[in-house]
């Protein structure tokens, strides 16, 4: 379980860099160059077994976490509400950012599963938590600054 773990937060981390590379803006390509740094923390945490005290390992910080929280605020402030689920796509740089967000939330599922075996630090269950919907609202904003079709799921009953 523990590789499976920090093996997806490493996945994660590289679809990042992809999403990074992208013409985007320099605030956000920074910001995502922080959140890999983070991801690094979070792998060592998760790759280092408990009572290991041989092993020194960077701490993950609760501004890391308010990093993305107002980032989200930011971003959202200008994004029509959501009045629907969309599905991911419309333009490529939305869709790297999409893969990134179920990487984040397959991360997310088996550090859960490594938790119900032994004890991962609280911060890296909110952190991978709170990127995952970082990673949401930044596709909506790069769908709003891509001018790019936010497409509508429609359920059939």
């Amino acid at each position: 379980m523990r590789v499976e773990a920090y093996g997806t937060i490493d996945e994660l981390n590289s679809w990042l860099g992809l999403l990074r590379d992208q013409p985007i803006n320099t605030i956000r390509q920074n910001l995502l160059i922080q959140i890999q740094n983070d991801l690094f923390v979070i792998g060592s945490i998760l790759a280092t077994e408990p009572g290991n005290e041989k092993v020194k390992i960077p701490s993950l910080k609760p501004e890391h976490i308010l990093d993305l929280e107002k980032a989200m605020d930011q971003m959202d402030a200008s994004l029509p509400p959501m009045r629907f689920f969309v599905l991911p796509g419309g333009h490529p740089i939305v869709s790297h950012c999409h893969i990134a967000r179920t990487v984040c939330r397959r991360a997310e599922r088996n550090v859960l599963s490594l938790h119900q075996q032994e004890t991962v630090p609280d911060m890296v269950l909110q952190y991978i938590n709170r990127l995952s919907d970082y990673l949401f609202v930044l596709s909506r904003k790069l769908t709003q600054e891509l001018q790019a079709p936010e497409v509508p799921w429609k359920a059939e009953i």
